[in-house]
C-alpha cells in the first residue's frame, strides 16, 4: 500500500503535486531488544522493530528517549517532517528509569510549541513499546527471561502504524517544507 498526498501549487497543467509523507521517528535503542548482560565492551547496533511503512521513513536511534531535547523535535519540522513520532520504553522498564518519564514531559511541552506556532500539537505523537531494564537484570543475575510474546508484541507494532498512516492521511503537508519548496 503506497500512501501518497497531494499538496504545492498547481502546475502549468492543472495537476497538484504529489509527495509522500515525510516522517521521522525517534526510537529508543532499548525497545523490545532481548535482554543482554551489562558489559561495558559490548557495543552491538541495536535491534530496532520493524514497522514495515508504505513510505520512507528516516529513524533515528537514539540511546535513551529521555536524551531527546526540544530543539531536536523542532529542527525535524524546520527541515519539512510532516509528522514525528517518538518510540519510548514502558515507564515502568526504561533502562535508564527516568527516561520515559523525562520523554512524556517533554514531548507536551513541543506539543505546546507546536500549537503556539501553528503547526498543531498532533503531528508530535508519543508511542510506547516493552524496555529491557528488566530482562537485562533478570541476565545479569543469571535467570531466564521471557520475553513478550512475539504476536503481542507485533500487535502493538502494527498498532503503532496504523495509528501513524491513519494521522499522517488527515493532516495536511508541513507548511515548513513548502516555504523551503519555494
Amino acid at each position: 500500500m503506497k500512501t501518497v498526498r497531494e499538496f504545492g501549487s498547481e502546475g502549468t497543467t492543472g495537476e497538484a503535486e504529489v509527495t509522500q509523507p515525510v516522517l521521522t521517528v525517534f526510537v529508543c535503542s532499548n525497545c523490545v531488544r532481548p535482554g543482554k548482560k551489562p558489559n561495558s565492551t559490548d557495543r552491538t547496533r541495536p535491534i530496532l522493530p520493524e514497522f514495515d511503512w508504505p513510505f520512507p521513513v528516516e529513524r533515528i536511534v537514539v540511546p535513551c528517549s529521555g536524551r531527546i531535547q526540544p530543539e531536536h523535535i523542532l529542527k525535524t519540522f524546520e527541515s519539512g517532517a510532516d509528522l514525528v513520532l517518538i518510540i519510548a520504553c514502558e515507564g515502568d522498564n526504561c533502562h535508564y528509569i527516568e527516561g520515559s518519564p523525562r520523554c512524556f514531559r517533554r514531548v507536551e511541552f513541543i506539543r505546546s510549541i507546536l500549537e503556539e506556532i501553528g503547526l498543531g500539537e498532533k503531528r508530535l505523537l508519543l508511542a510506547y513499546l516493552p524496555g529491557s531494564a528488566s530482562e537485562d537484570l533478570l541476565v545479569a543475575a543469571g535467570k531466564s527471561t521471557t520475553k513478550t510474546e512475539s504476536a503481542s508484541l507485533n500487535k502493538r507494532i502494527v498498532k503503532i502504524r496504523d495509528h501513524v498512516v491513519k494521522t499522517l492521511g488527515v493532516l495536511s503537508p508541513n507548511p515548513l517544507r513548502q516555504i523551503d519548496a519555494e
